[in-house]
């Protein structure tokens, strides 16, 4: 199984970037994706994620301001980003339940400055 991350970069404060992340290979009952971050020197938090019945969960400092959603004919998740600040400045690593595993993404990213 492996995870394909893409959609980081570099934008303005209270610009918007879509991050998504697919999923490839033995996907057998393919559970909750979602997202966390990792800004220097602070511990990887918890972004966003989806089950696969479309209930979701947000990090309290993204609330509001981005959404998590799944395609689940293509194993795809994607994590659309507006409003964005600095402190949104992080590398971003999608995951992915499927069974009983938990795997990652290699990571993207995403750095918010004028």
């Amino acid at each position: 199984v492996q995870l394909q991350a893409s959609g980081g970069g570099l934008v303005q404060p209270g610009g918007s970037l879509r991050l998504s992340c697919a999923a490839s290979g033995s996907i057998f009952n393919l559970n909750a994706m979602g997202w966390s971050r990792q800004a220097p020197g602070k511990e990887r938090d918890l972004v966003a994620a989806i089950n696969p019945t479309g209930e979701r969960n947000y990090g309290d400092s993204v609330k509001g301001r981005f959404t998590i959603f799944r395609d689940g004919a293509k194993n795809t998740v994607y994590l659309q980003m507006n409003s964005l600040k600095p402190e949104d400045t992080a590398v971003y690593y999608c995951y992915a339940m499927i069974t009983a595993t938990l795997y990652w993404g290699q990571g993207t990213l995403v750095t918010v400055s004028s």
